[in-house]
């Protein structure tokens, strides 16, 4: 076999020809003359024959057809570099890692994450990225763009892999599983915030009163506490709630649905924290003890209540003499002089009174001295509630 010696070089790069002519051509590269302008554009070619593949960026002919799937190109080169997906061909690796790739301009991509380069620059807030791709999909945060949707229910998304997260819920696959309890999620951030279970960490803490939470979404709900702002509302009544809890409990109040019950005499309940409290009178645990005394109370109300004997305290006023109470039913039982109203009544005879305390004492003419406490409690018990 006889091969053709190329004896015409390149001064500049010393890449050889066969012809005087190759040569002048190439060295036009070196030189920067490009005598073929494009008439649409004004972009200049050092050769005819890039001026005439150019000029498809305009006309849009592509007259290159790729025989597995129709596709076309306007070049050649994107022809052939196209057909490697057809073929799995990887003619391109990285010499840090060796990762191969079908197309040299996402090998020149990759690398840039072994050289930390990020060339793509928002505009909007200066954070930097080694992929274009990767900038394009972050300008969604600024532009509010959400160009992928689910098909399933319509949610839209600005990042392909947030939809990808989002459709596991439809198909009920949980790929995520915790080594310690075998739980399964859909989400890794949802397996991550349940590890805090197992190790005890709580990340987020408030800024206001150092409280730490394992759940960031519990920490939100804390801070409502400081703010104010009650954002869940009751449509029956318009009670606002800071928790959403709180108002699923608020909620049985109309319902009248009682789902909490006593195990031990099947009373129900519509509040957890009731049936909390009712748990003490079998238990007979009083876990609120007065610093003064002593004295033990298992509702907190009635210690509360309690240590006004100690402290002096009447929080409740009349409003028609400014005479004021320790105990709201103390001011109510007052309150009936100014309306001359006589609820409490005696059972032998039907006399009334406006203070329970009178009752008492009328009573002991029918029991020889003696109260009826029975009767008397019943009554007192009737009013309150």
């Amino acid at each position: 076999m006889i091969c053709k010696l190329k004896k015409h070089l390149c001064s500049v790069c010393d890449q050889s020809f066969n012809t005087r002519e190759n040569l002048k051509l190439h060295q036009q590269i070196h030189t920067a003359e490009r005598q073929y302008p494009c008439s649409v554009c004004g972009k200049s070619f050092s050769r005819k024959q890039h001026l005439n593949t150019h000029q498809r960026v305009h006309t849009g002919e592509k007259p290159w057809h790729c025989t597995q799937c129709g596709k076309t190109f306007s070049q050649a080169g994107d022809l052939k570099r196209h057909q490697h997906v057809h073929t799995g061909e990887k003619p391109y690796h990285c010499k840090q890692c060796g990762k191969r790739f079908s197309q040299k301009g996402n090998l020149k991509q990759h690398q840039l994450i072994h050289t930390g380069e990020k060339t793509y620059h928002c505009t909007q807030c200066g954070k930097s990225f080694s992929q274009a791709g990767d900038l394009k999909r972050h300008q969604h945060v600024h532009t509010g763009e959400k160009p992928y949707h689910c098909k399933q229910c319509g949610k839209r998304f600005s990042q392909q892999g947030n939809l990808k997260q989002h459709q596991l819920i439809h198909t009920g696959e949980k790929t995520y599983h915790c080594t310690q309890c075998g739980k399964s999620f859909s989400q890794a951030g949802d397996l991550k915030r349940h590890q805090h279970v197992h190790t005890g960490e709580k990340p987020y803490h408030c800024k206001q009163c150092g409280k730490r939470f394992s759940q960031q979404g519990n920490l939100k709900q804390h801070q409502l506490i400081h703010t104010g702002e009650k954002p869940y509302h009751c449509t029956q009544c318009g009670k606002s709630f800071s928790q959403a809890a709180t108002l699923n409990q608020h909620q049985h109040a109309h319902t009248g649905e009682k789902p909490y019950h006593c195990k031990q005499c099947g009373k129900g309940f519509s509040l957890a924290g009731n049936l909390k409290q009712h748990l003490r009178i079998h238990t007979g645990e009083k876990p609120h003890h007065c610093k003064q005394c002593g004295k033990g109370f298992s509702p907190p109300g009635h210690f509360r209540r309690h240590q006004r004997i100690h402290t002096g305290e009447k929080p409740y006023h009349c409003r028609q003499c400014g005479n004021t109470f320790s105990w709201a039913e103390h001011l109510k039982q007052h309150e009936h002089i100014h309306t001359e109203e006589k609820p409490y009544h005696c059972e032998q005879c039907g006399k009334s009174f406006s203070c329970v305390g009178n009752l008492r004492q009328h009573q002991r003419i029918h029991t020889g001295g003696r109260t009826a406490v029975g009767s008397v409690e019943r009554v007192s018990l009737e009013r309150l509630v």
